[in-house]
C-alpha cells in the first residue's frame, strides 16, 4: 500500500539518501535510520505509557486554568448560538448541571490543546524510526494540528451550530413550548466543537501517511467510498443528535475535507 519515499531512496539501484548523509544505520539487516534501535516490547508499551501521561496531564492542566472562565464562556457561547429572550434562558433540571457544564467547557480547551501536543508526544516516540525529512514532516504537523483545531471550532461556532440550533427550532417551535435545559442542549454545542475540532484534523493525518510512506493518494482514490461510508457510520454513532441533521452535517464536512485533500495534493503532484 506504501509508496517508495522518494526523498529517501534514488532510482539508481535503491541507494538510500539518508546513506550519504549518515542518517542510516542497519537493523537486522535492514535499511534503516541510524538511531533506530530494536526495544523490547515492554519497553515501547512503557514509553507509549508516558508519551499519554503526558498529553493528559497537558490537556488536565488546561482544563484547570480555563475552569475559573467557564461562566463567561458558557454565557457567551449560550447566547451567541441560542436566540435573545425569553426563549434561550437555560433550564438547570439538576443540581450538577451547571457544573458539569462547567467542567465540559473546561475540558474542550484541554482538548484543544492536547491535539497539537498529542502529535508532538507521537514524533517523540516514533523519532528513532523516521528519516530526517520525516521527521521535518512531523515537526511541521505540530502547530498545523493546532491551527486546524481552531478553524474546526470556528466552523462549529459560526456555521454548524447556527444551522443545527435553527433546525430544531424551526421544527420544534409549533409542537409546544420550548425550553432548553443547560445539561443536554449545552452538552451536544460542546460534543459538536469537540467532534469538528478533531474532524479538521483529517487533512493532516492524509498528508503525514503520504509522505511517509504509509499509503498513496491513488489508494485513498480508489476506496473514497468506503471511507464515505465510515465517515457517516461515525458520524451517526457519535453524534447524540436523534434528529440527524448534525450528524449529516459532520459527514459531509469529513467527506468534503477527506477529497479537498486529495484533490489538493493531485494538483501539487504528491
Amino acid at each position: 500500500m506504501g509508496e517508495q519515499r522518494a526523498d529517501d531512496l534514488v532510482a539508481d539501484g535503491g541507494t538510500s539518501t539518508a546513506a550519504a548523509t549518515g542518517d542510516e544505520g542497519d537493523v537486522g539487516g535492514i535499511s534503516a535510520p541510524s538511531e533506530d534501535q530494536e526495544m523490547p516490547l515492554a519497553d515501547h508499551i512503557e514509553e507509549m505509557i508516558k508519551r499519554l501521561a503526558i498529553v493528559i496531564v497537558v490537556a488536565g492542566s488546561v482544563s484547570i486554568v480555563v475552569f475559573p472562565l467557564a461562566d463567561e464562556l458558557i454565557t457567551f457561547l449560550w447566547y451567541s448560538v441560542l436566540p435573545e429572550g425569553n426563549v434561550a434562558q437555560p433550564r438547570v433540571y439538576g443540581p450538577l448541571e451547571f457544573v458539569l457544564a462547567r467542567i465540559k467547557v473546561a475540558s474542550l480547551g484541554g482538548l484543544i490543546i492536547a491535539l497539537p501536543v498529542m502529535v508532538y508526544q507521537t514524533y517523540r516516540f516514533m523519532r528513532p524510526g523516521l528519516y530526517k525529512n520525516e521527521r521535518k514532516y512531523y515537526l511541521a504537523a505540530v502547530p498545523t494540528s493546532l491551527v486546524l483545531a481552531v478553524v474546526g471550532v470556528l466552523f462549529a461556532y459560526f456555521v454548524v451550530l447556527p444551522a443545527v440550533f435553527t433546525y430544531f427550532l424551526t421544527y420544534s417551535q409549533d409542537a409546544g413550548e420550548i425550553a432548553f435545559g443547560l445539561g443536554d442542549t449545552f452538552g451536544l454545542m460542546l460534543i459538536l466543537i469537540a467532534y469538528l475540532a478533531i474532524v479538521f484534523q483529517i487533512p493532516l493525518i492524509i498528508m503525514l501517511a503520504i509522505m511517509m510512506g504509509i499509503t498513496t493518494r491513488q489508494w485513498l482514490t480508489d476506496k473514497r467510498l468506503y471511507f464515505w461510508g465510515a465517515f457517516l457510520g461515525l458520524a451517526f454513532v457519535s453524534s447524540p443528535d436523534p434528529t440527524g441533521m448534525a450528524p449529516i452535517i459532520i459527514a459531509l464536512t469529513m467527506v468534503t475535507l477527506f477529497e479537498g485533500t486529495l484533490l489538493v495534493l493531485k494538483w501539487v503532484g504528491r
